[in-house]
C-alpha cells in the first residue's frame, strides 16, 4: 500500500475506554442550522456547532453569498441572516470540499433562492451521484445542469419562482428530502414528499422552530410556501454518528465504561443504539431532555459480550452513517451478522461496503459482500494494515478495531476524519485508545 496519501493512524492493541468523552456537535444539524439561519430575518446564535471541514465548507459558501458570521469560540457563533431573498450570486464556483450534505442541500436552497452559481467539490465529491436531487428540482422548474453522469459541477441559473410538486422518493434519503424542503420554501404552491421509510427529520424540526408551516403524516412531509423565517437560538447536540465509534470501542474492549454526555437521540437517528443492544450491548440512556426541539441524553456504554444478528432492513435508513462502526462490533461478535437493504452505503464518501469488506479481510475477519450489504463472521481481529479510502467513518471504525487486535493496526489515508470529528485522535487517546498519527 502506498504511503503517499497523508495521515496514517497507528493503533497499539490493549487497554479499555473509560471516562466522559465529549463528542463534537451533530454534523447534520450544524449544516442545516447554518443554511436556515442564513436566510432568517435576523441574528441566530448557534451553540454546540461542529467546526469540521464539511460544515466550514457550508459556512464559507454562505460568506461569499453575503452572509455575516461572528465567531465567539470554536463551537459558538452568531449568524447574521439576510432573509429568504438576501443571498447574492457568488463571483466564483462554490467549492464544498468533501461534503455531500453541503452539495445536495445547497443545491435545493440556491435553486429556490434563484442564485446563479456553480457548485463543485473535491475529487471524491465530484464522483458522487447528484441525479436524485437534480431531477425533482428540474420538475419544480429549476434551471440546473450537471457534469457527465449527473455529477458535480452543478450549474444553477435563475429561472423564476419554483412550483411545488408532490414527489415520491425512490429511496429513504434525508439529503434528498431536505433539498426539496429547502427549495419548497420558495415555491408558489405546497411541496409534498412521500418517503418510503422515515429518514432523519432535523430539517423538518428546524423549519418548524423557525416558523415554517411543515406537516408530517403517514411518511408524507409537506411544506407550505414560506414568506419569512424568524431567528432563534439553536443549540446543537453531540453527534450520535460520531458517538457510535466510542460506543463500539467501549462495547468490544474488556473493562470499558464510557459516558457520552449530551448526545442527540432523535428517533430518526437512534437505530444504532437499538442495533447494538440487540447484539447484547449494555447501553444506558440517562438524563433524557429536549434542547432546541431535539431529544438529547447522556449515553453510558459498558463492555459487553456481543453476538451476531440479522439487522432488520427497516432499521437501516436510520443507522446508515453508523454501519462502519457497527460492522466492527460484528467483527468481534459471536456468530454471524447480516446486513441487507443498505445499497446506499455504496455511494457514500467511499463505497463503504467494499471499503469495510477490504479492511475486515485484511484483519483476518471473514465476510461476504452482496449488492446491498454484507455478512460478517465474528472472529479475532488480527494485526494488519488497512486503507480507509479517504473515508472518515471507515478510518475511525478501524481505529477502534485496533483496541482488540492481536497486534498493531495501521489505518491509511485518515486526513478526512477532520471533516466530521476534529480532535478525534486526542479524545480517543484521553479515553484510553493507544493511537498516534503519522506524520505527527
Amino acid at each position: 500500500m502506498s504511503d503517499s496519501r497523508g495521515l496514517t493512524y497507528h493503533v497499539t492493541p490493549g487497554g479499555s475506554l473509560h471516562g466522559s468523552v465529549h463528542i463534537p456537535g451533530d454534523k447534520s444539524i450544524s449544516h442545516r442550522a447554518l443554511m436556515l439561519a442564513a436566510v432568517t430575518d435576523g441574528d441566530c446564535r448557534l451553540t454546540g456547532f461542529l467546526a469540521g471541514e464539511d460544515t466550514l465548507a457550508t459556512r464559507n459558501a454562505l460568506v461569499v453569498m453575503g452572509v455575516g458570521f461572528d465567531q465567539t469560540d470554536e463551537t459558538s457563533l452568531t449568524v447574521h441572516g439576510v432573509g429568504l431573498h438576501g443571498l447574492v450570486d457568488p463571483e466564483a464556483p462554490l467549492d464544498l470540499g468533501n461534503s455531500g450534505t453541503s452539495a445536495r442541500l445547497m443545491t435545493g436552497l440556491l435553486s429556490g433562492a434563484g442564485i446563479n452559481c456553480e457548485i463543485t467539490g473535491d475529487a471524491s465529491l465530484r464522483r458522487r451521484p447528484m441525479a436524485r436531487v437534480i431531477e425533482p428540482l428540474q420538475s419544480m422548474g429549476a434551471d440546473i445542469t450537471a457534469g457527465d453522469g449527473q455529477t458535480l459541477p452543478i450549474r444553477i441559473r435563475q429561472s423564476g419562482r419554483l412550483q411545488g410538486i408532490r414527489y415520491q422518493m425512490p429511496v429513504a434519503s434525508a439529503q434528498l428530502k431536505s433539498c426539496l424542503l429547502l427549495a419548497g420554501m420558495y415555491a408558489s404552491s405546497p411541496t409534498c414528499i412521500e418517503q418510503p421509510a422515515l429518514s432523519r427529520d432535523h430539517t423538518e424540526r428546524m423549519l418548524t422552530a423557525l416558523g415554517a408551516d411543515v406537516t408530517v403524516e403517514n411518511n408524507i412531509v409537506c411544506i407550505q410556501p414560506v414568506t419569512s423565517l424568524q431567528p432563534k437560538e439553536i443549540h446543537i447536540p453531540a453527534d450520535i454518528s460520531s458517538a457510535a465509534f466510542f460506543m463500539v470501542g467501549a462495547l468490544i474492549s474488556p473493562g470499558s465504561d464510557v459516558t457520552l454526555p449530551g448526545v442527540g437521540i432523535n428517533p430518526t437517528r437512534d437505530a444504532v443504539i437499538g442495533i447494538l443492544q440487540s447484539m447484547g450491548g449494555r447501553i444506558e440512556i440517562n438524563n433524557e431532555r429536549e434542547i432546541s426541539g431535539e431529544p438529547v441524553a447522556d449515553i453510558r456504554v459498558l463492555a459487553s459480550d456481543l453476538h451476531g444478528i440479522d439487522i432488520p432492513p427497516s432499521r437501516v435508513p436510520n443507522a446508515i452513517d453508523e454501519f462502519p462502526a457497527i460492522l466492527i462490533a460484528a467483527a468481534v461478535a459471536d456468530g454471524r451478522t447480516r446486513l441487507s437493504g443498505a445499497a446506499e452505503l455504496r455511494v457514500k464518501e467511499s463505497d463503504r461496503i467494499a471499503s469495510m469488506s477490504d479492511g475486515l479481510s485484511r484483519l483476518g475477519i471473514q465476510n461476504r459482500v452482496f449488492d446491498d450489504g454484507m455478512e460478517v463472521e465474528g472472529g479475532v481481529i488480527q494485526a494488519g494494515e488497512v486503507d480507509s479510502y479517504g473515508d472518515h467513518r471507515v478510518a475511525m471504525a478501524f481505529a477502534m478495531a485496533g483496541l482488540v487486535a492481536t497486534g498493531p493496526v495501521m489505518v491509511r489515508d485518515c486526513a478526512n476524519v477532520a471533516t466530521s470529528f476534529p480532535g478525534f485522535l486526542e479524545r480517543a487517546q484521553a479515553a484510553g485508545l493507544s493511537i498516534r498519527r503519522d506524520p505527527p
